[in-house]
């Protein structure tokens, strides 16, 4: 199905909220990111070709290359403050702040957005999972906090437009190959995507693969010296607890998929998670196991909407497990540690990770 696009559109493959929204939440849900504009997840071809061209130039190998002491200096200076806590929350005090910075960092979000762009990716992922007991008040506030993210998005790409500084948005503006470049809506749509996605889903697979090492006996001593390789251990906490469990796809004609037949206009949930936990292809898919050298996965998708940061979110993963690990050799789960996760669907996020050293 990912690879058939053909058959199945992407144009809605976010999760719905589950009861209808105020009309005028409604409205600013549908408008945030202006009027018909439509991130480059959503596109289906052939728009999808044009717009996914220039934003991969974007995440080269040797584009990721060249950020990478960028990525390494931010996961050194936050791992330099939680050095001196005795306990800490790993979530809150290393892997939010962490994602977060360095992906706006990546696009030239000045320092004073970072903790707006983190309260309104919060508040869009509350208006995707809108309860029937939603405070409608509430929503309101969610939903004009969103349309300062689109504003705020628009303006940034202004100002980019009119002075390229050294990030991904003049990139897009200025610097496409033989020519290719995005109008400045185009970028505006795709920035609070690039936050949102770019931070979260990073958070969330540092989360697992920690509480996964730290819990097993003797485990975060074989990261610490070398046993186990830092992109192993990324890769099979990817398979392991995918941190996107999953997106939706529309059949757009009847189709049949294996021996079931799908009706033009269905939709369907493809779970990624579920592919990593396949006992076809995993001998024990529920063993946390990074010295298997079997950690294949859907986590980043497959196909046309492969996730377009894959290597640089790898690259993200692997220099912060090393960081911690230089500094915090001795580092724990905190006694009576219990994993919960957000009742947020598709991402895959533990509450809190409490930690000692």
């Amino acid at each position: 199905m990912l690879r058939d696009d053909r058959s199945f559109s992407a144009r809605d493959h976010n999760p719905r909220p589950a009861v209808a929204l105020p009309e005028d939440v409604s409205r600013m849900f549908r408008t945030w990111r202006g009027a018909d504009a439509v991130a480059v997840g959503s596109l289906d071809p052939p728009e999808h070709a044009r717009v996914r061209e220039v934003l991969n130039a974007g995440f080269t190998p040797a584009r990721v290359r060249a950020f990478e002491p960028t990525i390494r200096a931010i996961a050194t200076d936050l791992v330099e403050r939680t050095a001196a806590l005795t306990e800490f929350d790993f979530i809150s005090a290393f892997a939010v702040p962490y994602a977060l910075e360095v992906i706006c960092r990546r696009l030239g979000v000045p320092d004073e957005y970072f903790d707006r762009c983190r309260t309104w990716s919060e508040q869009r992922i509350e208006l995707m999972m809108s309860q029937r007991n939603a405070d409608p008040d509430q929503l309101r506030e969610y939903a004009r906090g969103l349309m300062d993210f689109g504003a705020f998005a628009r303006s940034l790409v202004q100002e980019r437009l009119a002075a390229p500084q050294d990030d991904l948005i003049s990139e897009l503006l200025h610097d496409g190959k033989a020519g290719r470049t995005l109008t400045a809506d185009e970028v505006s749509v795709q920035v609070p995507t690039l936050i949102f996605a770019g931070h979260m889903t990073c958070a969330e697979a540092l989360g697992t693969i920690f509480y996964q090492q730290l819990r097993s006996p003797g485990g975060w001593a074989e990261v610490v010296d070398g046993k186990i390789s830092t992109r192993d251990l990324v890769e099979e906490g990817l398979r392991f607890d995918s941190p996107l469990a999953g997106m939706y796809r529309t059949a757009t004609r009847d189709v049949v998929v294996g021996d079931v037949h799908l009706a033009a206009g269905s939709r369907l949930l493809l779970l990624y998670g579920a592919a990593g936990r396949d006992s076809r292809a995993h001998a024990c898919p529920a063993a946390f196991s990074p010295d298997s050298g079997s950690a294949s996965h859907l986590a980043f998708g497959h196909g046309i909407h492969f996730c377009l940061g894959a290597g640089f979110a790898r690259a993200e993963l692997e220099i912060a497990i090393q960081a911690v690990a230089d500094r915090m050799p001795g580092l724990t789960l905190a006694p009576g540690q219990q994993p919960h996760h957000r009742p947020v669907f598709p991402l895959r996020a533990l509450t809190e990770l409490r930690v000692r050293q």
